[in-house]
């Protein structure tokens, strides 16, 4: 089976899996995700590839990690990503991406990421739930980090923390490829 198939039946079965868990009826989640019902009903049905920010609003919504809503099935007490199974979630022509390389559930999501923007690129967020952390650490090149409209530079070898819920950018100002690892925890349903 093809990875974008194994994806979208894993994306399916956990949304319902999930959605059961929190007692939430598909009219409920559609509501606090902002997705209209249709959609979920397609996802559930693992007949459709949703984007990257329908993911993360479901996710939110249910307050799980996108790796928890992705994953292939549930594993032991350690789990272990091997380097072929990090999923990028998003990527321009350019060679700017993004890869979710583990996440938990404690007590609410916990997701590690690896992000690459090119110069010129950047990557904009909607808000997070109330709650919901970021911690940024550059690894190469210059990151500007846009806040309620506030612009920050985090240089190289710095790093930088953030509640996630405003409206936040990521972008590269410079001329050489930034790279930085992202860290976001999210609050627990309640």
């Amino acid at each position: 089976m093809a990875d974008l198939d194994l994806l979208t039946q894993s994306l399916g079965r956990n949304v319902k899996h999930w959605r059961a868990v929190r007692g939430f009826t598909l009219d409920v989640l559609a509501a606090r995700a902002g997705v209209s019902r249709g959609m979920l009903i397609q996802i559930e049905q693992a007949r459709t590839n949703p984007s990257l920010g329908t993911v993360i609003k479901i996710g939110d919504a249910l307050g799980v990690s996108i790796t928890t809503l992705l994953d292939y099935g549930q594993g032991p007490k350690v789990r272990v990503v091997p380097a072929d199974q990090v999923v990028r979630l998003w990527h321009t022509d350019a060679g700017s991406y993004s890869r979710l390389l583990a996440g938990t559930e404690a007590p609410g999501p916990l997701e590690m990421w690896e992000w690459r923007l090119m110069p010129g690129e950047s990557s904009s967020s909607d808000p997070h739930p109330a709650g919901t952390f970021e911690i940024v650490h550059v690894i190469a090149g210059e990151l500007t980090l846009t806040v309620e409209d506030a612009e920050y530079r985090v240089p190289v070898g710095a790093s930088a923390t953030f509640e996630a819920n405003a409206p936040h950018t990521y972008g590269n100002q410079g001329d050489v490829p930034t790279e930085w690892m992202l860290a976001v925890s999210v609050p627990p349903v309640r």
